[in-house]
């Protein structure tokens, strides 16, 4: 459906016609002016009215509605096409998720197509009219701001994620007993979100280098000093996103030798106890066999001497584990 839609003449917004198509038509003849729409979620038929008005191209058309898009930039005969992914975090469960947003730029004209309801069209077009100035180089601003918006919301994730990733340490290095128990399961879960996250940021910077060129139909000549601000960021974005990976990569190869570690000393422990065992197993295995010349069967201090002597060798295991570290 059609959010929002309104004429800017010189950065402000002004009243216009209620039908899009004869707004198009008097933004395009003060030549001083642009048309910006929002949809949202637009079905098929809501969107080939659309695209009929602006000359779409049909296959910047198709991606639009499918929403299933990596970031990208094309270039068509009429028009300018970019896919956005904007991230949302949720700090309760710490998951990444991703929505998707879709920017058409041509003569005159802005269409944007909203898929989720992480992408802040709103707070960037009350953003942009408080702005004339930014405003009034027309649909490049528009694409501008919104790429501003979404790639500063990218650096706000990395540092919820950086918290969440230093809570993790603490807990998989953690004592023994101190809740470690889940770590792995916790790591990897992590690490799928990070996966998410670089899938929206990582693609997104060959677009955003391409903006910040010169040459690029529909987008003004002067704008190449704004997207390259949002290149250095998406630039930093991904390179602590990417740090975020190799240092998780390394608390889970970290945490897997520490269990291996642990799964050691059990072994250790396990064993020294079965070796004292077999001690007073094997004397009493013996003197269980029933035989006819039992050595010292009928001596009356027999019993406490044998039983005194498998205490002994006993306690003398113990000592040599522990000592050893074994218990």
């Amino acid at each position: 459906m059609i959010v929002d839609c309104a004429i800017y003449r010189k950065g402000r917004r002004t009243p216009g016609p209620a039908d899009f198509s004869d707004a198009l038509a008097e933004a395009r003849a003060t030549g001083d002016a642009f048309l910006w729409i929002g949809l949202y979620e637009p079905t098929e038929k809501e969107f080939d009215h659309v695209s009929a008005e602006f000359g779409l191209h049909p296959l910047a058309v198709e991606d639009a509605l499918d929403a299933h898009q990596r970031p990208k930039l094309e270039v068509y005969d009429d028009s300018l096409f970019v896919v956005l992914k904007p991230v949302v975090y949720a700090p309760e469960s710490g998951a990444v998720t991703t929505d998707e947003l879709m920017v058409f730029i041509g003569d005159s004209f802005v269409v944007t197509v909203r898929h989720g309801e992480s992408a802040p069209l709103h707070a960037v077009r009350l953003r942009l009219e408080a702005e004339p100035e930014v405003l009034k180089h027309g649909p490049t601003a528009v694409l501008y701001a919104i790429s501003d918006a979404i790639v500063d919301h990218y650096i706000d994730v990395v540092g919820e994620l950086q918290v969440d990733l230093e809570e993790l340490e603490t807990e998989v290095f953690a004592p023994v007993g101190g809740g470690a128990r889940n770590s792995a399961v916790r790591i990897y879960t992590f690490k799928r979100q990070v996966l998410e996250f670089r899938r929206a940021a990582g693609p997104l910077a060959a677009p955003m280098a391409r903006l910040a060129s010169a040459g690029v139909p529909f987008v003004h000549q002067h704008s190449q000093p704004f997207f390259r601000d949002v290149n250095d960021h998406l630039t930093r974005a991904n390179e602590q996103v990417e740090g975020l990976d190799r240092l998780l990569s390394d608390v889970l190869s970290a945490h897997l030798a520490q269990m291996g570690v642990r799964q050691n000393d059990d072994m250790r422990k396990i064993s020294a106890w079965a070796a004292m065992v077999a001690v007073p197993t094997m004397v009493a295995g013996i003197y269980g066999m029933n035989f006819d010349h039992m050595p010292e069967l009928r001596w009356v201090w027999a019993y406490p001497v044998v039983v005194v002597l498998m205490a002994g060798a006993v306690y003398g295991l113990f000592r040599q584990f522990k000592r050893r570290g074994w218990l």
